[in-house]
């Protein structure tokens, strides 16, 4: 078996009576899209954030290339090569694509004779003509300010911002909310390009039809607890569907409650 790029394994957390995550295992593989499902409740926002760093896991381990790891800021995760795009995208719509892409990593050209360094505009502009070509996303220029674009234009930059620290797993949350039909299948393109580029990618959606589309494996939370893992292509949206909303379970403790054909039936 392949080991995996990023592994969580007994993950937990408790918001004071409220058990948010429940022993949680998760493997993300290189090459790979895994779907992270559930309904709202289920624990996949806690999830996302102890990898990304954001929230502290009770106990558990989180291991990275196949190594322990303490993920224990937002730059920890940055620093093993975790990047994360959450739903609200944290662009600066009053800046521009490029401005966007560095805003906290500048490249910077020293000065001769002074204290000090020039920003190297020219280097990050092509840089980020370079990117946008390679996965593809389409925008009217490096130059436009965020405000200016469409949803589906800004959740590509917001994507392709993800990719500038070379990243080797990015966490995309929810990244075809609210966007329209031809849109979203820019955005799902730009996803299995992030795969061809050999990145671990986990997806959280509740759009079945996109995880159908992308992922590889759809991984189950329900209630904080993983239940179930189905490869993709293979398992139907009604199974999936069956997992998120527990009927599975249901049929399974009624299929063992039921008493048998030959057996009296009890008084009532």
């Amino acid at each position: 078996m392949v080991q995996p790029l990023l592994a969580l394994r007994g993950v937990s957390k408790r918001y004071g009576a409220v058990h948010a995550l429940d022993g949680v295992d998760l493997d993300v593989a290189t090459g790979e899209v895994v779907a992270l499902i559930g309904d709202n409740g289920a624990g996949k926002s806690t999830l996302i954030k102890i990898i990304a760093g954001v929230v502290t896991p009770d106990t558990g381990v989180v291991e990275f290339q196949g190594r322990p790891v303490t993920i224990h800021s937002p730059h920890a995760a940055a620093s093993l090569g975790i990047a994360t795009v959450f739903q609200d995208l944290a662009l600066c719509e009053n800046l521009d694509v490029v401005a966007n892409l560095y805003l906290g990593h500048e490249r910077l050209i020293p000065t001769v004779g002074r204290l000090g360094a020039w920003l190297d505009e020219i280097g990050m502009e092509r840089r980020a003509l370079a990117l946008l070509r390679e996965l593809a996303v389409k925008i009217p220029s490096v130059r436009t300010p965020v405000a200016m674009l469409s949803g589906g234009q800004r959740q590509s930059v917001a994507i392709a911002r993800s990719l500038i620290g070379e990243p080797q797993v990015v966490l995309l949350d929810e990244p075809t909310a609210a966007l329209g039909v031809e849109q979203t299948a820019h955005v799902l393109e730009l996803i299995l390009r992030l795969r061809d580029r050999g990145l671990g990618v986990v997806v959280v959606s509740h759009n079945l039809s996109n995880v159908l589309a992308i992922a590889s494996r759809a991984v189950v939370l329900r209630l904080g607890r993983n239940n179930g893992t189905f490869v993709l292509p293979g398992a139907t949206q009604e199974q999936l569907v069956a997992a998120i909303t527990g009927a599975t379970d249901a049929r399974a403790a009624a299929a063992t409650a039921a008493p048998s054909s030959d057996e009296p039936a009890g008084d009532e």
